[in-house]
This record gives C-alpha cells, structure tokens and sequence, in this order.
C-alpha cells in the first residue's frame, strides 16, 4: 500500500497509537487557547477566529509549498460527509458543555473509542481480541476515576454529548475508509471549510462579538496552528493503524488535560487523577497487546 504521493505506506498499529497520542496532545494545547481566549470573548466566536486561522494558515502553506491541488478532495463524497460530522459533533459538544457538569460531559463524550470499537466490526470487519477489549473498557474505568462525575438528572445535554460520541465514531470510521489515492491536506482541508461558516452562524447567533485585541489575534493563530497539526496527526493515525486499535488511545487527553491545567492554570493534581492515568496507560498497553 501507498500513500497519495508514492511513499510507503506500512500498516502499523503501534506507529497509530503514538501518532494519535500526539494528535490528542496539540488538541489538548488548542483547548487551552480557547480557554484562554474565552475568558473575554464567547467561545463560539473564539471557536471561529481559530477555524479560519487554520483554513488561511493551510492555505498559506500550500501556496508557498505548491500543493494547493492536494487540498482539493479526490472523493468529495466522503470527505464533505466526514467533515460534517465533525461540525455537528463540534455543535453537540459545545451545546453539552453549556448543560451538564465538564466531568459528565468529557465523560459521556469517551465513549467513542468503545462506539469505534463496535462500529469498526460491522463496518470494517475490525476485531479486537478480548484482552483489546479489556483494555478499551479499562481506559473508559479510568476516565471514570480521574474525572470523577457527580450525578446530575437526565437532560438535554446528555442526549447531545451522547450524540457528539456517535458523531465522532462515525467520522473516524470514515476516515479510516478513505482511499489511499485520497491526500491528508484534503481531508483536512474540507473539514475546515465545511467547520468555518458552522462555526461563523454559530458566533452569529451567539450574542454580541467582542473586540479582537493584539493578543486575541496572536492566540488565533497559535490554535490554528495547533488545530491544524492536530488534525493532520489524527489523519496519519488512522490511516496507519485499525480504528479498533487506535481510537482508545483518545483516553491520553485526559492526561493532557491535566498537564495543561498544572503548567498554564494552576490546577491542582489530585490522588484520583493520578490514578486514573495510571489506568489509562496501562489500558493503552492492553490495546496493543
């Protein structure tokens, strides 16, 4: 197998984990942006001035590298369906943040990687063995353990975050169907450019826009940048690895998440959290097995 380029492409399980690993490292940085951001903007409006700094810093790049054709899908089918998935489960997960406890919401949303696991099989003809499956239900415990919900009475929101996991599993599971003929710059392309007007009728609808100051512009383009990266590793990821395989290494955010909250918020690193980490590696290592 080849990629869109002529370069080798070997199937690698092990190289997906550490690829996807890294994809849900930038997105984590993206999420601290944002949250830096948000703190004197609406979030929507924040969630707009880093999708286009994404889509223009794509296109910058591949103007100056001479690849603009690469942006351009070779199965516009799947890549507009795959990109619209990912806007509704953007729209979801913002809407269950605004509803329920993060705890609850992060929560309800890792359930992909047990959705991915299952729809891999009936899509794919993926099978994970027991102990891959073990280790899939193990990093969801640890989740459980370092997030350590409440119990808030069944709404709204936790239909949407319910949802978003759906939404997300299905656009992995598309991702992971996507011809080799088919390059990651597409892939990544129309998902920005189907994000970008979502994202910019969502900060419509929002309320009044905030001014955008030097440094909210600065902060813009260091997201989009990150969102850009973040992005194309998870592209690469699954396109080397089985979806089954790769998609519960998305249970590293939580770890990240946390790493970000020590270094840039002051967020305190409790017991439980450690704990919960520990469960996530060791369900990672399972997975692999």
């Amino acid at each position: 197998m080849a990629d869109s380029d002529g370069t080798p492409l070997v199937p690698s399980n092990g190289r997906g984990a550490l690829l996807v690993i890294a994809a849900f490292f930038v997105f984590s940085a993206t999420d601290a942006i944002v949250k830096i951001m948000a703190a004197t903007m609406p979030a929507p409006q924040v969630t707009f001035f880093v999708t286009i700094a994404a889509l223009l810093l794509l296109l910058v790049h591949s103007l100056a590298t001479g690849r603009l054709r690469r942006l351009v899908p070779r199965q516009p089918s799947l890549a507009f369906w795959r990109a619209l998935l990912l806007a509704l489960d953007t729209l979801l997960i913002h809407y269950a943040f605004a509803k329920l406890p993060l705890a609850e919401a992060y929560l309800i949303a890792f359930l992909t990687p047990i959705l991915v696991a299952m729809l891999s099989f009936v899509f794919l003809g993926e099978r994970l063995s027991r102990i891959g499956w073990a280790g899939v239900l193990i990093g969801f415990a640890g989740v459980v353990v370092a997030l350590k919900p409440g119990v808030a009475p069944l709404n709204s929101g936790h239909l949407a975050a319910f949802g978003s996991a759906v939404l997300f599993a299905l656009s992995l599971i598309l991702l992971r169907r996507a011809k080799v003929a088919e390059t990651d710059e597409a892939l990544v392309a129309s998902l920005l450019v189907v994000m970008t007007p979502v994202a910019f009728a969502v900060a419509a609808v929002s309320g009044d826009p905030a001014p955008l100051g030097p440094s909210d512009l600065g902060f813009s383009v260091a997201g989009g940048a990150l969102m850009l990266g973040g992005h194309a590793l998870l592209v690469r990821a699954f396109r080397v690895g089985e979806a089954s395989v790769v998609a519960p290494f998305q249970y590293s955010q939580i770890i990240w998440g946390c790493f970000y909250g020590v270094f840039l918020f002051a967020t305190p690193l409790e017991l439980y959290t450690l704990l919960g980490a520990a469960i996530i590696i060791l369900s990672g290592w399972l997975v692999l097995k």
